[in-house]
């Protein structure tokens, strides 16, 4: 896999370096490189970017403005983030960098960012790519991806759905509790982005803060249920969809 990369910085030896940086990497391509972030976003809308080496502290538009922005984008570029400016750390975690290098960096430190955006691109593109129909399934149908992909920290991990007990919703995280772990899966995302993913047989939304697994309910109330060792409530707005589960089991 090819990823075509776009570098910028308004620093001209900064840019230089990254610039040289990815035409000495094999499976990067430089599509283009920029002083100005407007430029970049210009540039990014025509034609298709897998990969945005981003300084920081740029005029105009800086970089953490520039990936809000990007945020809305169908064919957002992942971002690696390149700057002198470590405060800035939590809020690229928050608009989903892959990574975070910090001014003064070396190649063997950009090889290591680089390669943790092919496993995210070659990840992302194994996931997308349509599961194979069995001589069993109707033509029209499909076997369900078993694995779900969830951005932990810089790096994509990969969950097995039938690991998942249940999920619970925080403010700007969710945690993912699994039967193979005692502690929780942290991950920034929301409950909704992962309600649209999770196949509907086999999960159900059942309260604003928690997704359950189908199969791993152990017993069930007309207003809750218990998984493990855990009693989660029914919402109201989730009553009806609830009760027409519950009464499969009666």
């Amino acid at each position: 896999m090819i990823l075509n990369c776009i570098a910028v910085d308004d620093e001209p030896l900064a840019l230089g370096l990254v610039a040289s940086f990815v035409e000495q990497t094999p499976f990067l391509k430089l599509a283009g490189k920029f002083s100005s972030a407007v430029d970049a976003l210009k540039a990014i809308h025509s034609q298709k970017i897998d990969v945005l080496f981003l300084d920081i502290q740029m005029p105009d538009l800086n970089g953490i403005e520039l990936a809000r922005v990007l945020d809305n984008s169908k064919s957002k570029p992942r971002i690696v983030f390149t700057t002198a400016y470590n405060q800035f750390a939590l809020e690229g975690y928050r608009v989903d960098a892959l990574d975070y290098l910090l001014k003064p960096f070396n190649y063997e430190e950009f090889l290591h960012a680089a390669n943790k955006a092919l496993a995210y691109c070659e990840l992302l593109e194994k996931s997308n790519t349509p599961a194979t129909v069995t001589t069993a399934t109707a033509p029209e149908e499909r076997i369900e991806d078993e694995y779900l992909f969830l951005k932990v920290e810089y790096q994509l991990v990969r969950i097995a759905l039938s690991d998942i007990l249940y999920i619970e919703g925080l403010k700007d995280y969710v945690k993912v509790w699994l039967k193979s772990a005692e502690k929780p899966v942290l991950s920034l995302t929301s409950l909704k982005s992962l309600e649209e993913k999770l196949p509907s047989r086999r999960f159900m939304r059942v309260h604003r803060s928690f997704i359950v697994s189908l199969d791993k309910i152990n017993s069930i109330t007309r207003n809750a249920l218990q998984i493990g060792k855990i009693n989660i409530s029914v919402g109201d707005q989730y009553k009806e969809n609830f009760s027409h589960f519950l009464s499969k089991w009666v």
